[in-house]
């Protein structure tokens, strides 16, 4: 029995309901940048080795690559952030408008774009080089007017923290959401939690909840601790993924377990962006929490068995 069938969903017309399922993610946006190469020797002038690069790549990332695991599955995403007003802002324009994402970017001539450079040899990275600033004020005033003049346009909102200054107004815009009407999903960062007070769902993965909610031992004192945050920040629910022991979804009903789904773990760079990504297209879709969930693991099971930077198709998952 496929996935769809346990879940009680028919593929047509889960993909009729996410094709007209709206998303408005905000958050930081980067661009990855893969240079793939071999390497045969050790450079003469220091220790180190000797890429010969042959290949590269671009591909979306951070908070874009939330959006372009919504469009992969069939979803319609908007996209706000800010960029440098750079030669990288203008190829993630490029990326964005080509898996059909619509973007709003704010071009902050002060800073440059994030960009996370990564070579790799023999399917192993040697390096990553990061170029990143924080955006000025006055855009990220601007971007806030923005959001809330299309918030309410959408079904589901997802802000995307990367730490790198685009979601200084969290707080307001978690309002400005709420007055809408609309869910809150948010893939949080840090350790100071009461930001986010108010969301819907939090998604931190294993370690960043250990860094907010101390260790544990065991799941009963992982259930308190997450209950007890919940209730803190008064949220709907939280969703702690967990690595290879999968992801587990606690609100007021009680915890929910789902065992991990993925048969080759090869990189989980964007698996959480996938696993936000895939939960707020479902809950946009009508599907209640826990059947979003399911959908979420499997498509993380998917993505982790790809290299870099990668999103889930629509035929991937439904093909489960």
């Amino acid at each position: 029995m496929s996935l769809l069938q346990q879940l009680g969903l028919t593929p047509d017309t889960l993909s009729n309901k996410l094709a007209t399922s709206r998303v408005l993610v905000v958050g930081d946006v980067m661009l990855d940048r893969y240079w793939f190469g071999d390497v045969s020797r050790i450079s003469p002038e220091a220790p180190v080795p000797v890429a010969r690069i042959n290949r590269m790549e671009e591909r979306a990332g951070g908070a874009a690559n939330v959006a372009r695991n919504i469009a992969s599955l069939g979803g319609k995403a908007t996209i706000l952030s800010v960029v440098g007003d750079d030669e990288a802002a203008s190829a993630l324009s490029r990326l964005l408008a080509a898996d059909g994402i619509t973007a709003s970017l704010k071009r902050d001539p002060e800073i440059s774009t994030t960009v996370k450079l990564r070579v790799v040899a023999r399917q192993q990275q040697l390096i990553r080089l990061d170029f990143e600033d924080a955006p000025s004020h006055e855009i990220l005033a601007d971007k806030l007017d923005e959001y809330a003049a299309i918030v309410a346009e959408h079904d589901v909102v997802i802000l995307s923290d990367y730490g790198k200054g685009g979601l200084t107004h969290v707080s307001r815009m978690i309002e400005l959401a709420r007055a809408a009407g609309k869910p809150v999903l948010i893939d949080p960062k840090g350790d100071d939690y009461s930001k986010y007070a108010g969301a819907t769902l939090l998604t931190p993965n294993r370690s960043e909840f250990r860094q907010v909610a101390g260790s544990w031992q065991n799941e009963e004192q992982l259930n308190a601790k997450a209950e007890a945050l919940r209730s803190e920040l008064n949220l709907d629910a939280l969703l702690v993924t967990r690595s290879e022991e999968g992801m587990t979804l606690f609100r007021a009903e009680g915890a929910l377990h789902e065992p991990t789904l993925a048969k080759e773990v090869y990189d989980v760079s964007g698996a959480g962006d996938t696993v936000i990504g895939t939960l707020g297209l479902m809950l946009a879709a009508g599907l209640p929490l826990p059947q979003a969930m399911s959908l979420a693991n499997a498509a993380a099971g998917i993505v982790v068995a790809k290299l870099g930077t990668a999103v889930c198709q629509q035929r991937e998952l439904f093909a489960l």
